[in-house]
């Protein structure tokens, strides 16, 4: 799909140097890719704390 987009040139400029990737497409996608991740990864901090651990179970022996 293309798409014209006002993208700023001294960041992307930047964020090309920075990479040193071959293309400044390939470094808008790996920027939208790790926006993405870092995103999903915000998600899962609702989940620390929640889980609730047997205190019977013996974590040392089920490593073995």
């Amino acid at each position: 799909m293309a798409t014209n987009l006002n993208i700023d040139s001294e960041l992307l400029d930047e964020a090309y140097s920075l990479s040193g990737l071959k293309t400044k497409r390939e470094t808008v996608n790996t920027a939208l890719i790790e926006f993405i991740k870092k995103h999903k990864q915000k998600e899962i901090i609702k989940f620390f704390n929640t889980i609730e651990y047997d205190p019977k179970a013996d974590y040392k022996k089920l490593r073995k």
